[in-house]
């Protein structure tokens, strides 16, 4: 380590990571005034032309308006069949491939020491000075460490432990819903649910809930990194005050087992008991990555799949009342729900050599980016996949997760809660009846619903 970035280390240990956060956010605005930086273009949103009408060089799946507009499908049908590993050269986010068939998706995500997933793990960056370092985006050794540091968390023993609070929850949120009336379905259930167990999971003061759900959306929705429409100023203000409240949670807990007090089964308090990652307050990139990294892991597969899954029924009503007659399909339905949604659309690695992958040959150091959700529609791999299919059999050879060493984590949780949810809804309600058309994120990243408007009628 040379004696610059040894300065800077100590540095970052002693000064409080809020104030360090402002000091990033006042030297970007000085490099974009001087020029250093060109602030990224603004995503104004203009009818997605039909996919026909281009030419296969000119086709770009990093338009933000593709999922927001519902166009998407067609795209990435048509580079499966005919150009399925496509190169984009003119892209806001720079030149890049895309993987769209199930096959080759697998091929690079099992693939870690030819495809690295450093230094990031989405379509385009955030600034140098707001670069967060999360193990998701890091490759083994280092990232096996840190991810084992938390892995307790999701263990089989623990998740048995929160299913009854899950459960008490699930039915408090339901129990509170308006029959007959129409109502928001992802502000009232899918962000209420994800935002209790985000709580849960950190620690974090219940009351405050939602300012998790809040960073979360920040996390994921700058223009420069997936196309959203959250502004620069906005998410250096939004890091800086999750800084500090997890800075404040992170003391407070030392400060209790100091004392004496018994570490909980929280993220963490996990994070403060492993020899690897008891020290990453002092390393505030990497401490803000990998809390990002946790309330978006833990917000959006769960979250979105929770609205995927009523929409999906409501579309396949034959679906709803196979489910109705036997509920005991629930679990593979979970599955078909999150394959069918995909709730993140993709996973960017970067060449670490030459490789070719179906007949194109990948250059060293050119991004790759893996697209879930065209994988989860691919035809060769999977019968029917445009189908709501709740009793399809291999539900849960899905890619929505990802492979290889960097499968979320949480995918156990996830399928817990929504497995919950299920069981609860068909326990309370004859009908969930989505009123209109659902309203999309603006993301090439999260493919997520910003508004559903849904009427319940309940069991008689």
């Amino acid at each position: 380590m040379n004696i610059v970035n040894l300065v800077a280390k100590q540095s970052a240990a002693i000064v409080p990571m809020p104030l360090q956060v402002k000091a990033a956010h006042l030297l970007y605005k000085t490099k974009v005034k001087l020029g250093v930086y060109t602030e990224f273009p603004e995503f104004v949103e203009a009818p997605v032309p039909d996919v026909s009408t281009l030419a296969i060089e000119d086709i770009d799946v990093s338009n933000p308006f593709l999922f927001k507009q519902g166009c998407w499908e067609p795209y990435f049908k048509r580079l499966r069949d005919e150009c399925p590993v496509h190169f984009q050269k003119n892209s806001l986010f720079g030149p890049f491939w895309s993987i769209t068939r199930y096959e080759d998706v697998m091929f690079v995500d099992k693939n870690h020491e030819l495809f690295s997933s450093e230094p990031f793990i989405v379509i385009g960056q955030a600034p140098k000075e707001l670069s967060v370092e999360m193990f998701i985006a890091m490759d083994p050794p280092k990232h096996d460490v840190q991810r084992q540091a938390v892995q307790g968390v999701v263990a089989p023993q623990n998740l048995k432990e929160m299913e009854g609070l899950i459960r008490s929850r699930a039915q408090e949120v339901l129990d509170n819903l308006p029959l007959d009336k129409p109502f928001n379905w992802v502000d009232e259930v899918s962000v209420e649910l994800t935002a209790r167990m985000l709580a849960t999971l950190l620690d974090f003061p219940y009351e405050e809930r939602q300012k998790l759900v809040y960073w979360s959306d920040l996390a994921g929705g700058g223009a420069q990194s997936t196309g959203g429409s959250n502004d620069m100023d906005e998410l250096f203000k939004g890091m800086g005050e999750m800084a500090k409240d997890f800075s404040l949670l992170w003391r407070k807990k030392e400060a209790e087992t100091a004392a004496g007090k018994k570490p909980g089964f929280d993220l963490i308090s996990m994070l403060q008991n492993n020899d690897a990652t008891k020290n990453l307050i002092n390393t505030p990139m990497e401490f803000l990555g990998n809390l990002a990294l946790l309330i978006v892991g833990g917000n959006d597969t769960t979250r979105n799949s929770m609205s995927g899954g009523v929409l999906a029924l409501n579309k396949f009503p034959d679906e709803f009342a196979k489910l109705k007659a036997n509920p005991s399909l629930i679990p593979n339905m979970v599955s078909e729900i999150i394959r069918w949604q995909t709730p993140l659309a993709h996973m960017r690695r970067v060449a670490t050599q030459d490789v070719e992958v179906n007949g194109q040959t990948i250059k060293k150091g050119d991004k790759v980016v893996m697209w879930y959700a065209s994988a989860n529609r691919d035809e060769r791999a999977i019968d029917q996949p445009d189908q709501f299919i709740i009793d399809r059999k291999g539900a849960r050879n899905h890619l929505s997760f990802g492979f290889g060493v960097h499968r979320c984590m949480g995918n156990r949780l996830a399928e817990l809660q929504l497995r919950i949810l299920w069981e609860e809804l068909l326990a309370r309600f004859d009908s969930i009846e989505v009123i209109g058309e659902p309203e999309y994120v603006q993301s090439n990243f999260v493919k997520g619903y910003s508004k559903m408007m849904v009427k319940l009628t309940a069991k008689q």
